[in-house]
């Protein structure tokens, strides 16, 4: 991730052409209000993988650890890295499978917990640690595969694995958690049913004396449907980050956005009627009109497909797009903006005075999911925090 704040030189140039705003403090509310949601005693994991959802990961780990989460999750074991270089001494569960010997060496030395999700990885983990002559016992996850038919043990062998991992002297288990395919979907029969298949296997795990110290199978959409789906912990990713999984729970809780993404006006100049627009021309202006030129294109994760079908907020102001996104720059057509100046900013996505444009709303467009969009600003947006809360020192974790 580009993190410039802190770098004298670049500073001048962090918003001369595009970038993504971070709102720590709308990041802090939705925290507290996720905590607040939980029954007293559950842990708040707060799902940082993906750089935190293109939010950056350090950032957001540290101010949600500081207003009520006391896990992180990650999919890689860089990931992971990242956070303990920056200083975070949380638990860190790996959500991804990891088996090299060099990977393991990594997460032992960065103190990080794996998802194992069959006998030959465990057996793997055993006899790595096992070389690696430590004393402590490795905490490790069993995630059991209940109906989202990706990682994880079948839940039907749930009593053979678990016991094969408890009685491995290298390894602890630390929880066992399974994942939801369709606790989005007002429909909740699917989910009910991995439900019933998560509770069936942990009590013929604790039939055969293998009692896990924490369960957990809530993701955000779950978390937000039903307290009896809690558990031990929960697992929070795109409600973290503001947006409800589902329209159905966008009322659950008052959750803010917490990313904005914004650009400025490189060129403002007219456009007579019958003048095609941009690559292929399939906008072609029916009367003469006023355009700008925004600094920002699909290289920096604006879908393509939005072409001719997204609006941008300046003053305010909805205003479309037009003409086919390119690489680095788009179009929009200013007419009912008088005395547009080039530098002047343009949200594409966020708040500007009453309007309000959100992932959801690209989303929809296009036919994909909150969580993508999120995902696919680029790095060369720099991440400019903002409303930043009071934070806490870190200290320096321990290997």
């Amino acid at each position: 991730m580009l993190s410039w704040e802190n770098t004298p030189s670049l500073r001048p140039m962090l918003r001369e052409r595009a970038w993504v705003e971070v709102d720590l403090t709308a990041l802090a509310h939705n925290t507290r209000q996720l905590k607040g949601h939980l029954a007293v005693g559950t842990d708040l994991m707060a799902v940082v993988k993906a750089d935190a959802y293109g939010h950056g990961a350090v950032a957001i780990a540290q101010t949600a650890l500081q207003h009520g989460a006391t896990w992180l999750g990650v999919a890689t074991i860089p990931e992971g890295i990242e956070l303990r270089e920056a200083g975070v001494t949380a638990p860190i569960l790996v959500l991804g499978a990891t088996n090299t010997s060099e990977q393991i060496q990594a997460i032992a030395q960065w103190q990080l917990q794996p998802t194992l999700c069959t006998p030959r990885q465990a057996l793997t983990f055993s006899d790595a640690m096992g070389r690696l002559a430590s004393t402590e016992q490795l905490p490790v996850h069993l995630k059991l595969d209940t109906g989202m038919s990706r990682l994880g043990m079948p839940w039907e062998q749930a009593t053979e694995f678990s016991r094969l991992v408890y009685h491995l002297p290298q390894l602890k288990i630390a929880s066992v958690y399974s994942h939801l395919a369709t606790a989005d979907d007002p429909n909740p029969a699917m989910m009910r049913l991995q439900q019933q298949r998560f509770e069936g296997a942990i009590a013929q795990l604790r039939q055969a004396g293998v009692n896990p110290p924490r369960l957990h199978l809530a993701n955000s959409a779950a978390t937000l449907t039903d307290p009896a789906l809690h558990y031990d912990m929960v697992r929070t990713g795109l409600a973290l980050y503001g947006l409800p999984p589902a329209p159905h729970l966008s009322r659950t809780l008052p959750l803010l956005p917490v990313l904005q993404v914004k650009a400025r006006i490189t060129q403002v100049k007219p456009l007579a009627a019958g003048t095609g627009v941009s690559y292929g021309h399939s906008f072609v202006a029916p009367h003469d009109m006023h355009l700008a030129v925004v600094g920002i294109g699909y290289a920096d994760g604006v879908p393509r497909l939005l072409s001719n079908r997204m609006e941008v907020l300046i003053r305010g102001q909805r205003v479309p797009q037009i003409g086919a996104i390119t690489m680095d720059q788009m179009m929009l057509d200013v007419s009912t903006i008088p005395d547009l100046q080039p530098g002047e900013v343009v949200t594409l996505l966020g708040r500007d005075g009453t309007n309000c444009i959100s992932a959801e709303d690209w989303a929809t467009t296009i036919g994909t999911i909150s969580w993508e969009i999120l995902c696919g600003f680029k790095h060369r947006l720099p991440r400019l925090t903002v409303n930043c809360p009071q934070q806490a020192p870190f200290s320096t974790p321990t290997r």
